[in-house]
C-alpha cells in the first residue's frame, strides 16, 4: 500500500508543477482510502506543504502579492472551522464529505458563468475563506482559487505561482490546527515527502515538454477515479 500511495503522490506532485494546482486533489482518494479521512487528509496537507516549499524558489518572481494577501488572510480566518468541522464529523460523515468536496472541487470547471462573477477584492476574500475552510478540513482548496484567478482575469503563469505561497499557508495553519500525522509511521512520511519533492522535480522536466491540456485531462482522470472510490467507500461503511 505504500508503494501504491508513493506513486500517486509522485504523479500528484508531478501535475502540480505543471498545472499549479490539484496535489491534493489528485492525491486524496488514495491516501485516505490507505489512511483514512482524519489522518490521511492530515498527511494530504502536510505533504502540500512540503510540494510548495519545493515550488516556491522557482515561482517566486512571478508572485502577485497583492492578491495572495487577501486571500491568504481570508482563509487563514476561516482555517479554523474546518479543521473544527472535520474533527466533529464521524468517520462515515467524515468520508462523505471528504468526497462531497471533490466532486464539487472537478465541478467546477463547469461553472464558468458564476466564476466569473467572484473578482476584486470582495471575491478574493470570499474565495480566499472557502479555500481556507476546505484546505483545513479536507485539502481542496484550489478550485476555489482558480474560480477567483477566472473570475478576475488572473493570467496562468502568476496565478500558478501565487497559488505556491497561498497554499504554503493555508498548509502551515493547518498542520497547526490538525496536529501532525499520529498513526502514520516516521518512515512512511519520510519515503512521501521524498516522492513529493521528487515528483516536483520531474514536474519542471514535464512542464517544458508536456502539454498543459494534456496534465489536465490526466489530472481529471485521476481526482475521478480518487473520489468516486472514496465516495463507494463512504456508502459501504454506512452498511458495516
Amino acid at each position: 500500500m505504500l508503494l501504491l500511495t508513493a506513486l500517486a503522490t509522485i504523479v500528484a506532485a508531478i501535475i502540480q508543477r505543471v498545472t499549479g494546482l490539484a496535489f491534493v486533489l489528485v492525491l486524496i482518494g488514495p491516501i485516505v482510502l490507505v489512511y483514512g479521512p482524519v489522518e490521511g487528509v492530515t498527511v494530504a496537507v502536510l505533504l502540500a506543504v512540503v510540494a510548495s516549499l519545493t515550488a516556491l524558489p522557482s515561482a517566486w518572481p512571478d508572485i502577485d502579492w497583492r492578491r495572495s494577501l487577501w486571500l491568504l488572510g481570508a482563509g487563514l480566518l476561516a482555517a479554523p472551522f474546518g479543521a473544527l468541522t472535520a474533527t466533529l464529523l464521524p468517520e462515515t460523515a467524515l468520508l462523505f464529505m471528504i468526497g462531497g468536496m471533490g466532486v464539487l472541487a472537478l465541478s467546477a470547471q463547469h461553472l464558468g458563468p458564476i466564476a466569473r462573477q467572484v473578482n476584486g477584492r470582495r471575491g478574493a476574500i470570499g474565495a480566499g475563506a472557502v479555500a481556507g475552510f476546505m484546505h483545513a478540513s479536507s485539502g481542496l482548496s484550489g478550485p476555489a482559487l482558480a474560480s477567483f484567478a477566472l473570475g478576475d482575469g488572473w493570467s496562468q503563469r502568476p496565478f500558478a505561482a501565487s497559488a505556491q505561497v497561498i497554499f504554503l499557508g493555508y498548509g502551515t495553519a493547518s498542520v497547526a490546527l490538525r496536529g501532525l500525522p499520529t498513526t502514520t509511521a516516521p518512515t512512511d512520511l519520510l519515503v512521501l515527502a521524498a516522492c513529493t519533492a521528487g515528483g516536483m522535480l520531474l514536474g519542471a522536466f514535464a512542464a517544458r515538454r508536456v502539454p498543459l491540456a494534456l496534465a489536465r485531462r490526466v489530472m481529471l482522470l485521476c481526482a475521478w477515479a480518487g473520489t468516486l472510490v472514496l465516495l463507494a467507500r463512504a456508502v459501504i461503511a454506512l452498511f458495516i
